[in-house]
């Protein structure tokens, strides 16, 4: 098993890789962007009910039960956000003018 400076050396690597990624991206890329952040969070959510399943209750069940809450939150604000951006890319429709004229 791997010693905790190794874990947190892992965790911190990967905290300025995604900072660098996610600033890095052009504000038209930032819907997919967050499609791809809700099925990131879609797999930790099946690794938390996962690890929540076991049979005795104890810390590893804990941190399960409140991954699977904040993933589920990620998921719903993540899709939220998704359709509202997407929203601003459709065109209007612009209200009909009938041309006939009442005599």
């Amino acid at each position: 098993m791997m010693d905790i400076w190794t874990l947190l050396t892992i965790l911190t690597l990967a905290c300025f890789v995604g900072y660098f990624v996610v600033w890095g991206v052009t504000p038209a890329l930032h819907s997919p962007l967050m499609s791809v952040s809700n099925a990131i969070s879609g797999i930790v959510i099946v690794g938390a009910l996962i690890t929540a399943g076991v049979q005795t209750m104890d810390t590893p069940k804990i941190l399960g039960l409140i991954a699977v809450g904040l993933a589920a939150v990620n998921i719903f604000g993540g899709f939220a956000v998704s359709h509202r951006m997407l929203l601003m890319f459709k065109k209007k429709k612009m209200p009909r003018t009938d041309s006939k004229e009442t005599k």
